[in-house]
């Protein structure tokens, strides 16, 4: 027979139960703040540089480098075969139109010129003789030509007279035939002596236009070698700096071999290279900004090389103030391509936080506390970042790298 529950025994299971129940809250609370305390991290506040999202124009760039190159070089060149006999100024100097740079030694040319000159005269003496020659030949076959007319008409005479002769019994058959045969053997002499008139005739032509265009081409070759005479005469044809010079006095130059350089130091381009990995994004007419320390300017695409060496392609930027003081021959500068731009759109400034991805995690400050975020970027340049989601304006952003934290929820700021 069962035995009755005491009533104190119940109650003091019940309380057992409570004690449990509130003992296994307690610690569960216990764990999760040892737990968040666990994922929360500690920051200076003099280690981070942050930035207020705000309303603003942000353009898309793509980073290349570039060179400045005077607007205008003038690369001067030996135009003969010569060597360097003195230096007459010194690169950096200022240089006017028709001032001489280089001494060259044209003895050579010289020589040579005296030669095609004599070479020309022997031709025109030729052409003369075979004049004379060709008026002589043809003056005999027209004297040949009326000497064989007066023969013909003689032998013509001779035949009337023998058929003459005949008639009143005074000739024979055979005397008229052989007067008939002379008469017409005369005139195919003659049709022949004038044949070879006509050729004589166009030969003469032919042989003096032939001799005359040889003397033309040796005239032609004169009247180079003069004009590259006088080319040696090493000068400058505007005014500019003198910025280089081949000063190895002495040493021999070939025809096309570059002497000196002249440039224009009060205009200016850009001579720009980026990766081929952006080369069906870089084309004429896309507006760039050069940055140079502190100075910015801005420019336009002009040409864009057609080929590619060693994966990079070649452009060059016409500047919208060519003339700027901050411009220096030869000076590297970075080169911002713009690709795209946004009018008044969520903006804030571009720093380590952001590693290029569209989505990305970022800290925004609130009370001393860091939170995560996850944000989607849009376009980006060296200055802003377009925020497309994720940040409100007037939230302030961490640029810092937060790479260490990047697990993190929460970072507190100290």
């Amino acid at each position: 027979m069962d035995r009755e529950v005491e009533p104190d025994y119940i109650k003091k299971q019940k309380n057992r139960r409570w004690v449990i129940g509130i003992a296994g809250i307690l610690v569960l609370v216990a764990a999760v703040y040892f737990l968040r305390k666990s994922l929360k991290g500690t920051m200076e506040a003099s280690r981070i540089r942050s930035s207020v999202v705000e309303i603003g124009d942000v353009e898309n760039t793509l980073t290349a480098s570039g060179e400045i190159i005077p607007a205008y070089e003038q690369i001067i060149t030996s135009p003969i075969r010569a060597s360097i006999r003195r230096i007459l100024i010194t690169p950096g100097t200022p240089v006017m139109p028709g001032q001489a740079i280089v001494d060259l030694d044209k003895s050579l040319t010289e020589i040579e010129s005296e030669k095609f000159k004599d070479q020309l005269e022997l031709k025109r003496n030729s052409i003369e003789q075979l004049r004379m020659k060709l008026n002589k030949d043809l003056f005999d076959a027209e004297i040949n030509d009326k000497i064989k007319s007066l023969n013909i008409n003689k032998l013509r005479a001779d035949f009337e007279d023998a058929k003459r002769l005949q008639k009143v019994g005074g000739g024979t058959g055979e005397d008229i035939t052989r007067a008939e045969n002379a008469l017409r053997i005369a005139e195919l002499e003659k049709k022949q002596l004038e044949n070879d008139l006509s050729y004589n005739r166009e030969s003469m032509s032919a042989s003096l236009k032939e001799t005359q265009l040889g003397a033309q081409i040796e005239g032609n070759n004169l009247k180079e070698l003069l004009h590259k005479l006088k080319m040696a005469d090493i000068v400058a044809d505007r005014k500019g700096v003198l910025t280089w010079v081949n000063e190895n006095i002495g040493s021999a130059v070939n025809e096309g071999e570059m002497l000196a350089k002249v440039a224009d130091l009060g205009s200016f381009r850009i001579d720009g290279s980026c990766s081929d990995v952006y080369a069906d994004q870089v084309k004429t007419g896309l507006p760039v900004i050069i940055k140079m320390n502190e100075t910015v300017l801005r420019g336009i695409i002009t040409q864009v090389k057609p080929s590619i060496k060693n994966g990079i392609i070649e452009f060059v930027v016409q500047l919208d103030n060519a003339k700027n003081e901050s411009l220096r021959p030869n000076m590297k500068v970075e080169v911002f391509i713009i690709t795209d731009h946004r009018v008044k759109t969520l903006r804030v400034a571009n720093g380590p936080a952001f590693n290029g991805k569209r989505k990305q995690f970022v800290y925004v400050l609130k009370n001393g506390v860091a939170e995560r975020r996850e944000v989607e970027v849009g376009l980006s340049n060296f200055d802003y970042v377009e925020i497309k989601s994720g940040l409100q304006k007037g939230e302030n952003v961490i640029l810092t790298d937060m790479s260490q934290f990047e697990n993190l929820e929460e970072i507190s700021i100290q």
